[in-house]
């Protein structure tokens, strides 16, 4: 099963994953992204870990050939 990602997801993680690299992750940062997996996994009928999984994948470690 293919996990669906929104834009707005991917660019809380990338804001997330930027803040992480600076050293500078803040609480709100990431529970915006929590809750956001949490709501779309549950809007989808997708597993929420599995979301996550699939959303830090594609923002962390990007299939250059997807691209």
């Amino acid at each position: 099963m293919t996990i669906e990602l929104t834009d707005e997801l991917i660019k809380a993680e990338i804001a997330a994953w930027a803040e992480i690299q600076a050293g500078e992750l803040t609480v709100e940062t990431a529970e915006r992204v929590q809750s956001a997996i949490t709501a779309h996994a549950e809007a989808t009928g997708q597993s929420r870990y599995e979301v996550e999984k699939a959303l830090k994948k594609r923002v962390r470690h990007p299939d250059p050939e997807a691209e």
